[in-house]
Parts: structure tokens; sequence; C-alpha cells
């Protein structure tokens, strides 16, 4: 995905500033639009396949929520900023589905850009997809890159008027989408976690190769939720400050409680990481304790043998008069006297702990 999104990126060289060009991979067939207006007493949903749809059917009043799955149509994306007037350089950072979290302020609406992630317990795999939010005074857009399930406790506290966020405002629901993708960090975190100690318990037993790759595998990916988890906690604090115009009092105390998590998945992925450094070290050691056994185990070999070819020179130098050279049981005595050698050493080896 990063090599894809990195060729695309340069078919943009030379092109103006706003410029609409999808940057990344395709992750569905076609655009999918989701409509939710709702105030305290009343909600309308519906699903859309153009703007001009969504357009026909909100009623222009309550909070408006619209949801936009697939980002590779440069045309829907130019639609919906006709519409609440975005800014081109919004538009244009909502395609490039490679950004940075961050929250820029555009006057009339807040853009802010996050990651989501989930994990994919089949092939121990963590998938990324970048979360597009724009804050109004009386809408919130948000851009996903595919249909992941990511918002849908959400959208059921909306249907069955659960908790506050149909009687609060849009900033409230910004909110709420914020929590709702921390809280993914969570969920990969304690994947990862009892991913990493499973491996560290077959370390103990036995370090392999395979065991490495999977240890590097693991460190990339808290490299990668570290990458994104940083600088959306200085978005959260950012929208924490006193001099924002976007989120109320009333919200404050809850952006605060999110910067608490993000604050925490860092400790975590700091914990992950000492762990993985750990498991290097010891499957370095492991690898070196291997070598010097298998060093050991030739030096004994070699030692052993040394005394019998040091018999054995002896009684092949060429001269005339040795002694047991005529004897008939000269090859048995000296046979016998090598492997009474051999096995002196041997139990001297053993008692000093050498052969195991």
């Amino acid at each position: 995905m990063k090599k894809q999104a990195r060729k695309l990126r340069s078919q943009k060289v030379g092109m103006a500033p706003g410029s609409l060009v999808h940057v990344g991979e395709r992750r569905t067939d076609r655009p999918h639009i989701t409509l939710f207006e709702f105030d305290a007493d009343s909600l309308l949903e519906k699903r859309f396949k153009s703007v001009t749809e969504s357009r026909e059917h909100a009623r222009g009043q309550g909070i408006l929520w619209l949801n936009v799955h697939g980002l590779h149509e440069p045309d829907v994306m130019a639609e919906i900023g006709r519409r609440f007037g975005l800014h081109p350089l919004v538009l244009e950072d909502i395609l490039n589905t490679d950004q940075r979290p961050k929250v820029d302020d555009y006057g009339d609406y807040l853009y802010i850009v996050a990651r989501f992630f989930d994990y994919d317990t089949a092939t121990g795999a963590i998938g990324s997809d970048q979360v597009s939010i724009v804050l109004g005074a009386d809408f919130v857009l948000t851009f996903q890159e595919r249909p992941t399930g990511t918002f849908d406790p959400l959208r059921e506290r909306l249907r069955s008027d659960k908790g506050q966020v149909r009687r609060l405002g849009a900033d409230y629901l910004a909110y709420s989408l914020l929590d709702t993708l921390i809280d993914r960090y969570f969920v990969v975190l304690e994947q990862m976690t009892e991913r990493t100690e499973a491996l560290e318990d077959q370390l103990l037993q036995k370090a392999t190769p395979a065991l490495l790759k999977e240890i590097h595998e693991i460190k990339r990916e808290a490299m990668t939720l570290r990458r994104a988890i940083w600088p959306l906690r200085e978005v959260i604090n950012s929208l924490t400050r006193a001099d924002q115009r976007f989120f109320k009092p009333a919200t404050q105390p809850y952006l605060r409680d999110i910067y608490d998590h993000t604050v925490h998945v860092i400790e975590s992925l700091e914990s992950i990481r000492d762990l993985i450094a750990g498991m290097l070290d010891i499957y370095l050691s492991s690898m070196s304790n291997r070598v010097n056994l298998e060093v050991r185990i030739l030096t004994v070999i070699t030692t052993l043998f040394m005394p019998a070819a040091l018999i054995a020179g002896i009684f092949g130098m060429n001269f005339k008069s040795m002694p047991l050279l005529e004897d008939s049981e000269g090859f048995l005595i000296s046979l016998s006297l090598m492997a009474a050698i051999a096995v002196v050493m041997v139990t001297v080896f053993w008692r000093r702990r050498w052969l195991g």
C-alpha cells in the first residue's frame, strides 16, 4: 500500500495546490454516502449513491452527519466541497490517504485527520486507514477509505437514542468519532500484547529465525502505531485549549479524557517496544549460547582425539627399537591406552559441566 501511495503521489509533481488526485489504494468499488440528520426528537438516516441525492433528502434542520466510504473518485469530493464550501486544500488532503494526523482551522469549520487501525486475527496483520473529519457549526463530515464498521456503535447509539449524542451539538458528535477511533487503538494493543507475550514464551523455549521475523514484524507495527498516535495526541491537546472555537466548554472534559487515552496508548506502546527490545536481546543471547555450545562440543571432540593422535604419532615414528613395537599385544595396549585417556578426559569434562 505504501509503495502504491508513493507511486501515485509522484503523479502530482508540478500540479497546482488543491489539485484533486486520489493518492492511495482503491479500497472499494464505488463511493457510498450515508446521511444522518438528527436532533433530540427525530432522526433521519439515508444511504445514497451521489451527493445530489443526499442534498435532496436532507431536511436542513438539526445536526447533519455525512459519511463517505471510498475516496477514489475526485468528482464526488469536488461536489461535496461545493456543497459545504470546503477549501480545495482540504479536499486535496482528504484524497491523499497518507496524511499525518493533524488539525487545521479554516474559519467556518475544522479539519481533522486521524488514522483507524484494525487487527486481523487470522493473519496477525494490522490494517490502517485514513479518516478525515470536517466539523462545522451544525454538520460533521467523515471520509473513510473503505467500509470498516468503525462507527457502527455510534450509529446504533443514534438510532436507539442512547447517551447524549442526539441532545448535544456537532462538536460532541466529532468528539464521539475521535473517541471511537482511539478505542480501536486499545483493541489493537491488546492483540499486540498477547501476540508479543506468546512470542516471548516461544523464544524462551527455542529461538528460531522464524521467531526473529515475527519479532521484527511486531516492532514495525508498533512503530506504525506510534507514528499515528503521537501526532494525534497533539491534535487532541490543541482541541482542549481555551482559545479554540469549535468545541463547547461542556465537551472539553470529554476531550481531556480521550487525551488521557492517547497518553495511555503511547505508554503501552513504549512498554511493548521495551519488551521487543528485550526479546531481541534474548534471541541474540540464545544464538550466541548455541554457537558457544557447538564450539565447546567441537573443542571437546578435538581434545579427546589429541592424545590418540599423539600416541599414534609416537608409535608411527620410523625407529627400529621402540617399546611394544615387536610385541604381539602392542596394538591392543595402545588402543587401551587411548581409550583410558579418553575416559579420564570425559570424566573430567563431565564433572566440570563442560558437556551439558
